[in-house]
């Protein structure tokens, strides 16, 4: 497998608020990069890629230009306190997911619309939404401690999922269910680092992805980086765990599109595992696509080392090139917006 495809497995971040012709990600773009995640600030503070409705829109149009137009471009606008195009930069102001919840269901497809319209405007084809997580009691402090879920009943939140995914679908926009098995019971934020959920985790937080896939629902599922050992004996993290993504997302429930990680430079990961055996650990465990959010570090390199993480799975004989292909393929029918 050439390593043009192989580049499509990855997505990723970069600092920026313009394409530099002669930088990493032009030349990573150049290979077939599959796809980056915009971030309005860095971690320090500053402005990372997004300043304004304008700006975004050139630098969108620049980042489609360099790779052939099937490039796509995501971005975490939950709304709320997760929310990438804030209204002090110029972009109209979106409610949270627990605001809109209870609100009721005409709150949450009229947010939908107005959040799709912008996306679409500024030329983001991948929304990382909805959050179909459980806000539990206690909440969880990174998910109903920042007022991320739908509630606590899992057929609202799937209910508020529909009309999400339906919304963002009617104007050309891919979404990502997140944080698959479920993040709302889990006591610790994997930005920081290692958290095993214990046996809070329930059957119900899979109840969301059951209804909304049985529906059709095939766009992208991203992972959670919590050890679940009622899930995985080998107490691996989701992210890294072929019982969970495999037998449990990919067998057992149905999904037949992108699996995508949460950001490999998340504290869980990081201070764990090597970059290049969390990649191979990825793939080995069924994700299609890698993500390196370049906001908690600055890793240029992530491309080039991703590749030949994978290259070598390959000549170790690991994985086929037949199972990178499906991963492949599953990314470009996602980039193509073949969603239904």
């Amino acid at each position: 497998m050439s390593t043009l495809h192989l580049a499509q497995l990855f997505l990723l971040g970069f600092r920026g608020e313009s394409l530099q012709p002669g930088g990493w990600l032009a030349a990573a773009l150049r290979r077939g990069l599959g796809g980056v995640i915009l971030f309005d600030k860095n971690v320090d503070g500053s402005v990372q890629n997004i300043s304004s409705p304008a700006q975004l829109k050139r630098l969108t149009s620049d980042l489609q230009d360099a790779a052939g137009g099937r490039l796509l471009i995501g971005i975490d606008q939950e709304g709320g306190r997760v929310c990438r195009l804030k209204a002090a930069a110029g972009f109209p102001v979106q409610p949270g997911a627990r605001e809109l919840a209870a609100e009721g269901l005409q709150a949450s497809q009229a947010a939908a619309e107005r959040c799709a319209a912008t996306l679409a405007e500024c030329g983001i084809n991948w929304n990382f939404a909805p959050v179909v997580d459980l806000d539990c009691d206690p909440p969880c402090p990174v998910i109903g401690g920042f007022g991320r879920s739908f509630g606590m009943d899992a057929e609202a939140v799937a209910a508020h999922a529909a009309i999400w995914t339906r919304t963002l679908h009617a104007h050309g926009i891919a979404c990502c269910l997140k944080h698959f098995p479920g993040h709302g019971r889990a006591a610790g934020d994997t930005h920081l680092g290692f958290v095993d959920a214990g046996p809070g985790w329930q059957e119900d937080e899979l109840t969301p992805y059951r209804h909304l896939i049985a529906k059709g629902f095939q766009d992208a599922v991203m992972t959670a980086h919590l050890v679940l050992r009622q899930l995985d004996a080998e107490a691996r993290p989701a992210t890294l765990s072929p019982p969970i993504l495999t037998g449990l997302l990919r067998e057992k429930l149905g999904f037949r599109g992108v699996i995508c990680t949460d950001d490999l430079q998340m504290g869980a990961i990081v201070k764990e595992y090597g970059f290049r055996e969390a990649v191979q650990m990825a793939v080995l465990a069924g994700a299609d696509m890698l993500l390196v959010g370049n906001n908690l570090s600055d890793q240029p390199g992530a491309l080039d080392e991703g590749v030949a993480a994978l290259e070598e799975l390959l000549t170790q004989g690991l994985i086929t090139a037949e199972r990178l292909a499906a991963s492949v393929e599953r990314v470009q029918r996602l980039a193509r917006l073949d969603l239904l």
